[in-house]
């Protein structure tokens, strides 16, 4: 049954900050709304529980792509079609372009953003996994200032994260690496397009004369977060890519995610999953 209307509250603030004036005096009471696409998935099914909502689309603080000598910084409101259109994020940053390209359809790309990605907060979320490969930062504002955060730690448990209830999400921001890193990323699903992840991959290395010098590799939907895999990391980095520490790092992996049961898979079939595209990713580096 879909959601009434009517008894939804659309708030749009003419700009930043009079929206995190509402939030401070409001704490709690108004969801931020960027480009509503899983909202209204489920106003359409009425299951929308959440009644007042601030409309962030016209503010320009949240818009844009700044590339600097060391960085890039996307605005939370950058929309997938933006990241996969954009060149320096196609040279250097292709995990998220690639995530960007795989989340649903040309029109959710089109709507969807990175920043609500996040917010969102889905264990089987497309992009957070590359942001984590990456080394992303987040930056939370309110009327008490605003702070930058590792995302590695911002998801603290199924829908929880560190973001206060008068802050909002105002940018990623992307370091740029000196040399240059092999990257893979893959998602399974149930279909190629428009399926949310069974599995989602992301992983890219430094390997110099054959040995890892340093690796990153993050999962989606094998745990309540986004996850990075840290212990197995750790089992690759300083080796050579030899089949015995590959087998190792398989074992750590499937110590370290921790898959459940659900209407899209089981908790068998994405433990296999995420060992296999483990051991893909390893052995194409390593040739």
């Amino acid at each position: 049954m879909r959601g009434y209307v009517p008894a939804y509250d659309l708030r749009v603030p003419k700009n930043l900050p009079e929206a995190l004036a509402l939030l401070a005096r409001e704490p709690g009471t108004w969801q931020p709304f960027a480009g509503g696409t899983d909202l209204m998935v489920l106003l359409e099914a009425g299951k929308l529980s959440h009644k007042r909502f601030l409309s962030l689309t016209k503010l320009p603080d949240l818009l844009g792509i700044t590339v600097t000598s060391g960085t890039v910084i996307l605005g939370a409101l950058t929309t997938y079609t933006e990241i996969q259109r954009h060149p320096v994020l196609q040279q250097e940053f292709p995990l998220l372009c690639t995530a960007a390209r795989e989340t649903g359809s040309v029109a959710t790309q089109n709507r969807g953003t990175l920043g609500g990605n996040i917010v969102n907060a889905s264990p089987a979320a497309d992009s957070p996994p590359a942001l984590l490969v990456y080394d992303a930062e987040v930056e939370l504002i309110s009327e008490r200032g605003a702070r930058w955060l590792p995302y590695h730690g911002f998801h603290t448990g199924y829908k929880k994260m560190q973001l206060g209830p008068d802050e909002l999400l105002r940018a990623i921001r992307l370091p740029r690496r000196a040399t240059a890193w092999k990257q893979y990323y893959r998602k399974v699903g149930t279909r190629q397009a428009q399926a949310i992840s069974k599995v989602c991959f992301a992983g890219a290395a430094r390997i110099e004369e054959g040995i890892v010098r340093d690796i990153r590799i993050a999962l989606g939907s094998v745990a309540p977060i986004v996850l990075r895999a840290v212990k197995t990391e750790a089992s690759l980095r300083g080796n050579r890519l030899t089949p015995e520490v590959i087998a190792g790092a398989k074992d750590a992996l499937a110590r370290e995610i921790a898959p459940i049961d659900d209407i899209r898979s089981t908790a068998r079939y994405r433990l296999r999953i995420a060992q296999n595209l483990l051991q893909e990713f390893l052995m194409r580096i390593a040739r």
